[in-house]
């Protein structure tokens, strides 16, 4: 496995970040918890979750997995950079409180204790913010979040879903407070059918030095030879990817992407990932297995090369929107 700094800090992550929002809902613990040895076998080291996850009135049981395979054996803890999440609201369904969710201080305080119970550790390697809290200013949150830091309870923190602007903004005001490292990674959307980020998003990461982290690296499998599985396996698609086949340029979209890859001798899932890989300012994309089988698929896109030819042929099925600010600027 590769490694490399998570965007401007000195924090060494692997170049694929375990996904962890399927253990619980689609995944049992006994199968998550295979999951996270093989995934720490070969080297991953960046795993990733949030406290909303495990969904519905089940918010949280997927920190909770992962906290009870902490408890397994201290060299788990030891070896992971842990990422999670604040924002979602945690109250049971239709007990909703006014300061259970977003990002006021009071909020952030009372998120993190909850998540470092569930996870059975005292720290967080990278605390973020799952979107954007228009009402809350930067100078509340990152007041909050200098507290936490100083108790050692988060070392680092990302934001995720931002806009560019809102990075540049979280940025600009932590470096007036002085102190604050502020925002080193964005999770964002980005992957071969989703390239929107690069005209803002991305750019502005670079620019603040924080390490890009995709999030739907497959666009909800529509990247993962879907076509392909229909027809040799009558697997038909379902959510996005099938509502993305419905669409007849998108179909024949998909269908010029896996003829591609044919011709290449490349799978498809494998091919978005490794693409991911060599796009600028990005540390690794987010992998979701729900099975120890597509683990290793996305452990063998990590060592993939795509060769130029294989690229360029990439680009010109899925053109990104160009330089910013020039691909809307004329």
């Amino acid at each position: 496995m590769k490694y490399t700094q998570l965007g401007r800090t000195g924090l060494k992550v692997s170049r694929l970040v375990l996904g962890t929002m399927n253990f619980g809902p689609q995944t049992d613990e006994a199968d998550s918890h295979a999951i996270m040895d093989a995934a720490l076998d070969a080297g991953i080291n960046f795993f990733d979750t949030a406290n909303v996850y495990g969904w519905g009135e089940n918010k949280g049981r997927t920190e909770e997995i992962i906290g009870n395979w902490f408890a397994k054996s201290a060299a788990h803890r030891d070896k992971v950079v842990l990422a999670t999440k604040v924002y979602g609201n945690m109250a049971a369904d239709g007990d909703a409180w006014p300061n259970h969710d977003k990002l006021s201080a009071l909020n952030i305080r009372r998120a993190v204790d909850a998540s470092l119970k569930r996870l059975q550790t005292d720290h967080i390697d990278v605390y973020q913010f799952h979107h954007v809290d228009r009402r809350t200013p930067f100078e509340e949150i990152w007041q909050a979040i200098d507290v936490l830091v100083q108790q050692g309870k988060i070392l680092y923190v990302g934001s995720s879903n931002f806009p560019g602007y809102k990075i540049a903004q979280a940025n600009e005001i932590a470096a007036r407070r002085g102190g604050t490292i502020g925002l080193v990674s964005e999770q964002c959307l980005y992957n071969l059918a989703e390239r929107r980020a690069e005209m803002e998003v991305i750019p502005a990461a670079q620019e603040y030095g924080l390490g890009v982290i995709p999030w739907s690296p497959l666009h909800g499998g529509l990247l993962g030879g879907v076509i392909k599985k229909e027809v040799e396996g009558g697997r038909r698609a379902s959510g996005r990817a099938a509502d993305s086949l419905a669409n007849t340029t998108i179909r024949a979209q998909i269908q010029a992407y896996e003829d591609l890859l044919d011709k290449h001798g490349v799978e498809p899932g494998e091919a978005a990932l490794a693409w991911l890989l060599t796009r600028p300012g990005v540390t690794g994309p987010i992998v979701g297995p729900r099975t120890a089988e597509q683990l290793e698929s996305a452990i063998r896109a990590a060592e993939l090369e795509l060769s130029d030819e294989l690229l360029a042929g990439l680009d010109e099925i899925f053109p990104g929107p160009g330089p910013s600010p020039e691909a809307f600027a004329w």
